[in-house]
């Protein structure tokens, strides 16, 4: 065992700079020295199609709305009136959290720990990954699984089997509304990736949809990390309990901006960016907009 003589001296031999050539985020800038961005107050659109509106997405054909509401129903609706061009149920668990990767939509099933790739058409179920940071996950550089070179010798005791070894793996963990376990929110794509925050890790995670590896990580400002939406080469990000939003270089993960809503203005819950104009949601079913 190292005394804590030893234990001090190797951490001093640790460079400084170690963890700012991490593959992975830094952490982030004190939020009180993050430079605030002057914008017009927000309005409200329109209601949204469902009571509890949780996530956004821009797109050419319109803005795409999921809800947390009995159904999990998402709706692609007109960006002036919000009426519905399209709407389906999908099969996510309270999902906070939509994007659209050009051919298909991507949910964050909130209380299935699952981020849910569906036909944009019919809501069927194309694809189920567990959320990153409410499960196990591979992260890009892990060593592979190591296994005890004694296993399998005379060394190794015999165990009691295991209740419901060898049965069928459980495809869904579902549980009731807790503000201590939850998965997926915001959701992202670009260039091929899919960005998701995790609230129970308070992390945003850059993922490659083929391998489900994640590869990139940023520090959430905050316990309640909401939407996700890109301006040119910028992440915005809504924390709900902070009310604003913040700006990341995702190359370093520094908090570069902010918008702080004021203690009147809807609370925001889904995010996305269309043509200057940043939306969000509140998820007591309305719609709002401003312009950035």
């Amino acid at each position: 065992m190292l005394s804590r003589r030893a234990f001090l001296g190797l951490a001093a031999a640790v460079p400084a700079s170690a963890a700012s050539r991490s593959a992975f985020a830094a952490e982030p800038a004190a939020l009180s020295s993050v430079p605030l961005r002057k914008v017009a107050k927000p309005q409200i659109v329109f209601t949204s199609p469902g009571p509890q509106p949780n996530g956004l997405q821009a797109t050419r054909d319109g803005l795409w709305i999921i809800d947390q509401a009995d159904g999990s129903l998402a709706a692609l609706v007109n960006y002036s009136d919000g009426k519905v061009l399209r709407s389906f149920k999908t099969d996510t668990v309270r999902p906070s959290g939509i994007t659209y990767d050009g051919v298909a939509i991507w949910i964050g099933s909130t209380f299935s720990y699952e981020n849910v790739r569906c036909d944009a058409t019919t809501g069927a179920v194309l694809e189920r990954h567990p959320t990153p940071g409410s499960m196990t996950y591979s992260m890009v550089g892990d060593p592979p699984p190591q296994r005890s070179p004694l296993a399998g010798t005379p060394m190794q005791q015999t165990r009691p089997a295991v209740a419901g070894q060898g049965q069928p793996q459980l495809l869904r963990l579902t549980q009731q509304p807790s503000t201590r376990f939850q998965g997926a929110h915001g959701q992202e794509w670009r260039d091929g990736k899919l960005w998701t925050t995790s609230t129970s890790a308070r992390s945003i995670f850059r993922i490659d949809p083929n391998t489900w590896v994640v590869e990139k990580r940023l520090q959430a400002p905050g316990p309640r990390p909401h939407g996700l939406a890109w301006e040119g080469r910028y992440l915005w990000h809504g924390d709900a309990d902070y009310k604003a939003f913040f700006k990341f270089d995702p190359d370093t993960g520094e908090i570069v901006e902010k918008i702080q809503l004021a203690p009147d203005d809807p609370l925001p819950h889904g995010l996305t960016i269309w043509e200057g104009t940043l939306w969000y949601c509140d998820d007591i079913g309305v719609v709002c907009k401003m312009k950035i």
